[in-house]
């Protein structure tokens, strides 16, 4: 951080697979990806919003040898470009590669970023100018919302759909007073 004190905004911290784009299983490429509707219009509205918005995702595949982090990262620079390109911009993301029954020795563990745990968000918080207050979790499975619980923040549960009318929802519920 620069000498400038960066003021702090809530974030949207979302799921990827079964939030931003269909949860196909495993997806480390991204002729895989099958993009969730209105993702980008959803983001843009978030960022019109003022929120800091992050990608926190358990990326299992990696221990288990079906793709490796190199695919993962190149895969998210393609999904950033392409959401910036429709006029959405993603803040960070950060995934996790470990799984306790992986395949390759130096992913098997349970790790501290593996949802529900919420290390990942932690990560993000302390790098980031999160206010938490305002901030809140979208994502598909109970380990999502777990993980933004042990936070400290809300969590909503996406079961597909128009991605945006969601999100017009969840930030019109988080803004009651």
């Amino acid at each position: 951080m620069t000498f400038i004190t960066r003021m702090k905004m809530p974030a949207a911290f979302l799921d990827r697979d079964g939030v931003i784009n269909y949860d196909d299983g495993y997806i480390g490429t991204r002729d895989r990806i099958r993009w969730m509707p209105n993702v980008a219009k959803a983001i843009h509205r978030l960022n019109k919003c003022g929120y800091l918005v992050f990608i926190f995702t358990n990326q299992s595949g990696v221990a288990r040898g079906l793709f490796t982090e190199n695919d993962v990262n190149e895969l998210h620079a393609w999904m950033l470009e392409q959401l910036m390109r429709a006029g959405a911009r993603i803040d960070d993301i950060r995934f996790c590669p470990h799984h306790p029954q992986g395949t390759i020795p130096k992913y098997i563990e349970d790790h501290h970023w593996r949802k529900p745990a919420p290390g990942m968000l932690h990560d993000l918080a302390e790098r980031w100018p999160v206010k938490h207050e305002g901030s809140f979790v979208i994502g598909d499975r109970a380990s999502d919302i777990e993980a933004g619980q042990a936070f400290g923040l809300p969590g909503f549960l996406f079961s597909g759909g128009d991605l945006d009318a969601f999100v017009a929802d969840v930030i019109a519920q988080i803004k009651r007073p």
